[in-house]
C-alpha cells in the first residue's frame, strides 16, 4: 500500500505528466506533455496584421502601423511568457539594416501586438522586425526569424506617372482586343553590377494588366489588378524587378485587356463598361542606385501600344488568341517598330499594323483611391490532369479532370498549319453523352488558338480569363495526339492559407467535404462569388452571409473578405444606405437587382460578415471598420408602418428561404416557410449581434438601444408565429431550425420546437427541406434539442433531396438546387443550374463542430471545446483548425471492448494561448476536462445505448 500511495504522488508531482485521474470504473484519463524535455520554446510565424505572404513573396501594404502576431513551437507545459522584446530596424542600401528601435513590454500577450515604433512608417520605407519572448524564470527564447515589410505608395501624391490608353475609341458593344504597352529604357551598363540596390514596379490597370521586361514576366498574379467597386478604389501591385533589369537597352511591356473594369458582367449578357468606357494603365518603375541615385521610368505620353494577339478577353465568353498575330520580342528591346511583317497575312489589323502613341487621361479623381487592398491576390494555385478521354455519341473528344475547378486549360506542343483554330469549350456536367451548355446560358466559356504554324510545337494558356469546369471539349486537335500529355486544367483562386480539414469514417461525408473546399475555393477569385461558370460569378451578398461561418473554418479568409466588405459599405452608400445585392455592385444598370429595396439575409451580411471575422480572430478592428456600414443597414430596416410592432413591414418583398427543395424551379422564392417569418428571424439574430458588438466597440448607448429593439422584436416575433406550446405557423424544418438556433423560444417551447422538428425531418424520410436561409442551422438545431441521430439521419440520407445525393451522382463541388442533377442524369430545367455554389456547404461548421467535435467558445479561439457527438455508426473523426496561436488538432477513435460497451480515445494538441475544453463520454454521462498548451490523451468506455439505424415512421404517422 506504501509503494502504491509513492506512486500515486509521483505521478501527480512529476514534471512529465501534466494531468491525472482516474473516473469511475477504471476510466482514465491520461495527458502527456508536449516537451517533456525542457527545451525553451521558440517563435515561430512571426507576420504583420493578418497577413500570410509566401517566403518569397514581396508583402508590400499601406498599413503604416501594423500590428505583430507569432506562434510558439516546442514549449514545455511550464512555459509562462512574462515580456517580449521586438526589434525594428530598416532596410536601407544594399539590405544593410538600420536598427530604429528595441522594445520591451511586460506583457504575455502574441497576437495583434501593438506597433512597437513611436511613428508610423512611411512610403517606400522597408522594415525588418524580430521578436524574442521572455518566460517567469528569467529564460529568453531565441530571436524569431526576422519578418519583413514595405511600405507600397500611400497617396496620389507618390504617383509620378500618368494614366494612358490605346487612342483607338471604345466599342460600347464589342470587346476590344487586349493592347500592349511598352516604352524601352537605358540603364548604364555597369549599373547592374552591384550599382543598383533595387527596382520596384508599381503598376495598376483599369481592366486587367500582365507585366514583362525584357520578355520576362513579372510576378504571378492572375487577373490583377483584382475586382473591387473601381470607382472608390483601384489595387495596384509592387513587384521586385531588380533581377529582371540589364544595362543598357531594356523594356518595360504591359498586356491590358477589359476585365471586370470594362468587360461584359451582369445578368442576362450583363453590361458592359459599367466603371468606364475603356481600360487605362498606371505603371511607374522606381531604380534605387546604391549611391542614394534614384531614376524613374512612368507612364506618359512617350509610350507606344498596338493591338495584340488576344482579339477576345472576355470573362464569361473567353479567350481567342491569335498566333498569327503575335508581336514577336514586344516587350524585349529594340523591337521592330513595325508589326507588319507579323501581320502580312492579315488583312484585318493592316490598319494597326504600326504602334501608335498613346492617349494621356487626366489622373484618377481624388475620390477614387490607389490602394494595395487587405486581400492574397489571386494566383495559379495548382495543375489537374485530365482523367479520361471520352468520345461522345456525336463524335466529339471531351477530356474529363475528374474535379469541377475553376481556372483554365493550358496547351503545349500544338503542331499544326498556319491559321488552323483549336477551340475549347467547358462545361460542367455532360447530359446524354454530350457538354451540358444550357446552365451556362448566354455565356459561351469558349477559348480558341490559332496557330502560327510553328514545327517545334506551340503552348498557349489564356492570360485574362478564367472558367468553371470539369469537362473540355476539344475541337480541332489531331486525334492521334496524346491530349492527356499535353493538356493541363490550371486551378486560379485567392491564394489563401488553408485554415482546417476534417476527415471521418464515413467516406461518403468525406466526399461531401471534399466538395465543400472546391466549391469555395472555386468562388473566392478576388471576390466571394456565387458561382464560377455561367454569365453571372457575381458577389452575392446573401450566399457569403450564410457561408461566412463555414468560410472561416476552411480557409483563412479574413484579408479578402474585409477587402471585399470595404466595398459592400462602399456600395451601400452609393446606394442611399441600402446594401447592394451583389458586391462589387455590377447591377448598377439593372431595374431589377438594383432595387435599393431592403433585403433580409442577403442585406444582412453588413452583420453577420464581419461578426465571423471577429469571431475567427478576436481582432475588433474589423468591427469598428464596418460598424457604420451595420448600423446604417440596422436604421434603415422598413419596419411595420403602423408602429405597433417591430418586426419587418410586410409589404416589403423578400427572397426568404431561396431554393427550398419544394419551391418551383421557375420561383426559388417562394418557400414553404414564410418568407417574412425567414426575414424576421434574421432581424433578431441581427439585433442580438449587434447588442455585442456595440458594447465590444464601446458604443454603450447603441448597446442600450440596440438591446432594447432586440428585447422588443423577440416579443413580437413570439407573438406573430409562434404558438404558446412552441408550434410555429411556418410548421417547416427553416422555421424551427431559425427558431431554435437565434434563441427565438422559451426553453419549454424550444423542446416542443425541437420535437417537431425531429418529425418533421423523420416525416420527410430524413431528406432536406431548407432552402439557403435555414440549411446553415438544420442539423445544429437537432443537435441542441437532443436529437443528434436525426441530424446525422439526415447528414448520411443519399436519396434527393440531400447532402449525399450529389455525391452520389459524382458531385465534386456544391450544387446550387438540391437536384441540378436529376436523378435520370438530365440537368433540372430551371433558369439557375450551378454545380459549383457554396451555399448549402454551410453544413461544414456542424462536421467541424460536431461530427469531430471541435468548436470555437471565445473570440479568437482563445477557448475552444472538444466535444463530439458520438452517433450513427461514426468511429472516427479527426478535425484540424490554424488558429491565430496555432494549430488545434482533435482526433477522437471508438471501438467495441467485446462486453457491450465502446472504448473511446480522444487526443487533442492544444497550441499556447488556448483553453480546451474536452467532453469524454463515460458509462454514466460525461465527464469535462480543462487543459491547456500540451497534447493529451483521453481514454473511457461508454455505451452507445440509441437506436441505429432509425426506422422510418410508420404510413400516415
Amino acid at each position: 500500500m506504501t509503494a502504491l500511495l509513492a506512486g500515486i504522488v509521483y505521478l501527480l508531482y512529476s514534471p512529465y505528466l501534466v494531468c491525472f485521474s482516474l473516473a469511475v470504473k477504471a476510466n482514465l484519463t491520461l495527458a502527456l506533455p508536449q516537451n517533456p524535455t525542457g527545451i525553451m520554446a521558440s517563435i515561430i510565424d512571426l507576420r504583420f496584421e493578418h497577413y500570410h505572404p509566401g517566403p518569397t513573396q514581396l508583402l508590400v501594404t499601406q498599413d503604416t502601423a501594423p500590428r505583430l502576431s507569432w506562434t510558439f513551437q516546442n514549449a514545455s507545459s511550464a512555459f509562462s511568457p512574462q515580456s517580449y522584446d521586438i526589434e525594428v530596424s530598416k532596410e536601407s542600401s544594399g539590405s544593410t539594416l538600420e536598427l530604429l528601435c528595441t522594445v520591451r513590454r511586460a506583457s504575455s500577450l502574441s497576437h495583434l501586438v501593438p506597433w512597437p515604433l513611436d511613428r508610423h512608417l512611411r512610403a517606400r520605407e522597408k522594415i525588418s522586425v524580430r521578436v524574442r519572448v521572455w518566460d517567469s524564470a528569467g529564460q529568453d527564447t531565441p530571436w524569431s526569424a526576422p519578418a519583413r515589410l514595405e511600405i507600397g505608395l500611400l497617396s496620389h501624391a507618390d504617383w509620378q506617372c500618368e494614366r494612358i490608353a490605346a487612342p483607338w475609341a471604345s466599342d460600347t458593344t464589342v470587346s476590344d482586343p487586349e493592347q500592349l504597352f511598352r516604352q524601352e529604357f537605358s540603364l548604364p551598363a555597369a549599373s547592374i553590377v552591384g550599382t543598383i540596390d533595387q527596382a520596384r514596379l508599381y503598376i495598376t490597370a483599369q481592366g486587367v494588366y500582365e507585366a514583362e521586361i525584357n520578355g520576362q514576366r513579372v510576378g504571378d498574379i492572375f487577373m490583377a489588378p483584382g475586382w473591387t467597386a473601381y470607382d472608390a478604389r483601384l489595387p495596384y501591385q509592387t513587384y521586385d524587378v531588380t533581377s529582371l533589369l540589364a544595362g543598357g537597352v531594356n523594356c518595360l511591356g504591359v498586356r491590358v485587356a477589359e476585365g471586370w473594369f470594362s468587360g461584359r458582367i451582369g445578368f442576362e449578357g450583363g453590361h458592359r463598361n459599367i466603371w468606364g468606357p475603356h481600360t487605362a494603365l498606371m505603371a511607374q518603375l522606381e531604380i534605387r542606385y546604391v549611391d542614394g541615385r534614384e531614376e524613374r521610368i512612368v507612364t506618359d505620353g512617350s509610350w507606344q501600344v498596338t493591338r495584340g494577339p488576344i482579339r477576345l478577353a472576355e470573362i464569361y465568353d473567353g479567350e481567342k488568341y491569335d498566333a498569327t498575330l503575335e508581336v514577336p520580342g514586344w516587350s524585349s528591346p529594340a523591337a521592330s517598330a513595325s508589326i507588319t511583317s507579323s501581320l502580312e497575312n492579315s488583312a484585318e489589323i493592316s490598319v494597326v499594323a504600326r504602334w501608335e502613341p498613346v492617349v494621356v487621361m487626366d489622373f484618377l479623381p481624388a475620390t477614387t483611391n490607389l490602394t494595395t487592398g487587405f486581400t492574397e491576390p489571386v494566383r495559379r494555385i495548382e495543375e489537374v490532369n485530365p482523367v479520361q478521354r471520352i468520345t461522345t455519341p456525336a463524335g466529339k473528344t471531351v477530356l474529363d479532370f475528374g474535379q469541377n475547378l475553376v481556372g483554365y486549360v493550358r496547351l503545349k506542343n500544338i503542331i499544326g498549319p498556319r491559321g488552323h483554330q483549336i477551340t475549347l469549350s467547358h462545361v460542367e456536367v455532360l447530359e446524354d453523352g454530350e457538354i451540358a451548355t444550357r446552365p451556362l446560358r448566354v455565356c459561351k466559356a469558349i477559348d480558341v488558338y490559332t496557330l502560327k504554324g510553328d514545327a517545334s510545337g506551340e503552348h498557349y494558356e489564356p492570360r485574362f480569363t478564367f472558367h468553371g469546369f470539369r469537362y473540355v471539349q476539344v475541337d480541332g486537335w489531331d486525334d492521334t495526339v496524346d491530349l492527356s500529355a499535353s493538356i493541363k486544367a490550371v486551378v486560379c483562386h485567392t491564394d489563401m492559407r488553408s485554415a482546417g480539414t476534417f476527415d471521418c469514417s464515413d467516406p461518403l461525408l468525406n466526399k461531401l467535404y471534399q466538395n465543400i473546399r472546391w466549391g469555395m475555393r472555386g468562388n473566392f477569385l478576388s471576390v466571394p462569388t456565387d458561382c464560377p461558370q455561367r454569365d453571372e460569378r457575381l458577389g452575392w451578398s446573401g450566399d457569403l452571409a450564410l457561408f461566412a461561418p463555414a468560410a472561416t473554418l476552411i480557409y483563412d479568409c479574413f484579408g479578402m473578405l474585409k477587402n471585399w466588405l470595404v466595398d459592400v459599405e462602399y456600395d451601400q452608400k452609393v446606394l442611399g444606405g441600402v446594401p447592394a445585392m451583389v458586391t462589387p455592385n455590377s447591377t448598377i444598370v439593372d431595374p431589377v437587382w438594383c432595387r435599393r429595396k431592403p433585403c433580409a439575409v442577403w442585406h444582412d451580411v453588413t452583420i453577420l460578415a464581419p461578426w465571423e471575422l471577429y469571431s475567427e480572430t478576436g481582432d475588433a478592428t474589423i468591427l469598428a471598420q464596418q460598424y457604420s456600414s451595420m448600423t446604417t443597414w440596422i436604421d434603415i430596416v422598413p419596419r411595420c408602418k403602423n408602429g405597433t410592432t417591430h418586426l419587418w413591414d410586410p409589404s416589403i418583398f423578400q427572397l426568404g428561404d431561396w431554393l427550398d427543395p419544394a419551391a418551383p424551379a421557375d420561383a426559388p422564392w417562394k418557400s414553404a416557410t414564410d418568407a417574412q417569418l425567414v426575414a424576421n428571424a434574421f432581424l433578431v439574430h441581427s439585433l442580438d449581434l449587434m447588442i455585442l458588438i456595440s458594447r465590444i466597440v464601446g458604443q454603450t448607448a447603441d448597446c442600450a438601444k440596440f438591446s432594447s429593439d432586440a428585447l422588443a422584436t423577440r416579443q413580437d416575433f413570439q407573438n406573430e408565429y409562434v404558438s404558446p406550446n412552441g408550434r410555429l405557423i411556418s410548421d417547416s424544418q427553416t422555421a424551427y431550425a431559425l427558431a431554435i438556433c437565434f434563441d427565438l423560444l422559451t426553453p419549454t417551447q424550444a423542446v416542443v420546437a425541437g420535437n417537431r422538428l425531429k418529425y418533421l425531418v423523420h416525416k420527410n424520410g430524413f431528406r432536406i427541406g431548407t432552402g439557403f436561409a435555414g440549411t446553415p442551422f438544420l442539423c445544429e438545431a437537432l443537435a441542441r434539442t437532443g436529437h443528434t441521430n436525426i441530424a446525422y439521419a439526415m447528414l448520411l440520407e443519399k436519396t434527393c433531396p440531400s447532402w449525399l445525393y450529389p455525391v452520389t451522382m459524382d458531385a465534386t463541388t456544391m450544387w446550387e438546387r438540391w437536384d441540378s442533377l436529376l436523378p435520370d442524369g438530365s440537368v433540372n430545367p430551371g433558369d439557375m443550374t450551378s454545380f459549383n455554389h457554396y451555399a448549402f456547404g454551410a453544413v461544414a461548421t456542424f462536421l467541424h463542430g460536431r461530427v469531430a467535435g471541435l468548436r470555437r467558445l471565445a473570440p479568437g479561439w482563445t477557448k475552444c471545446c472538444f466535444a463530439p457527438l458520438i452517433g450513427a455508426e461514426f468511429d472516427r473523426a479527426i478535425v484540424e483548425h490554424v488558429t491565430p496561436f496555432g494549430l488545434v488538432s482533435c482526433t477522437w477513435e471508438t471501438k467495441q471492448d467485446g462486453y457491450g460497451m465502446n472504448t473511446i480515445e480522444m487526443r487533442a494538441l492544444v497550441p499556447y494561448g488556448v483553453t480546451l475544453e474536452v467532453v469524454v463520454p463515460q458509462e454514466t454521462g460525461e465527464k469535462t476536462e480543462t487543459v491547456g498548451m500540451g497534447e493529451w490523451v483521453f481514454k473511457s468506455r461508454f455505451s452507445r445505448d440509441y437506436e441505429w439505424p432509425i426506422k422510418p415512421l410508420p404510413p400516415k404517422s
